[in-house]
């Protein structure tokens, strides 16, 4: 997660914080995120297999869309997810995924998939 300012002007004019790109991939579930209104939310999500289980996600939806809005993205055939939130103005919104399973021949999913879950705090 980056972020810069710009230089304050000389006699008092305020510094204005430049809007900054926030990268959030399958480690970041469960995490509470900082970000400032402006700031562009970007979530990469990635299939993956363990066991024999074959783990997909769909797309990632905000609890409030007021808050962060979706600019893009979508979900791939083979299960990845990339979507970009711009955050339009303060609140707190939790953005998950549902993740999906599919078993190799001969193996069973667990019957209580977890999603992918971040808090969001715009200010």
């Amino acid at each position: 997660m980056t972020s810069a300012a710009a230089p304050a002007a000389a006699h008092g004019q305020a510094t204005h914080q430049l809007a900054k790109r926030i990268v959030l991939t399958n480690p970041d579930s469960g995490r509470s995120v900082p970000a400032s209104t402006g700031d562009d939310i970007e979530v990469r999500l990635t299939h993956y297999s363990e066991r024999g289980l074959n783990y997909s996600w769909g797309v990632p939806k905000p609890s409030d869309p007021a808050v962060l809005r979706r600019t893009s993205g979508g979900s791939t055939p083979a299960g990845d997810a990339t979507v970009t939130f711009h955050g339009e103005k303060p609140g707190t919104v939790t953005l998950s995924a549902p993740r999906r399973c599919r078993p190799d021949p001969g193996k069973i999913c667990p019957l209580v998939v977890s999603p992918w879950r971040v808090t969001v705090t715009v200010k």
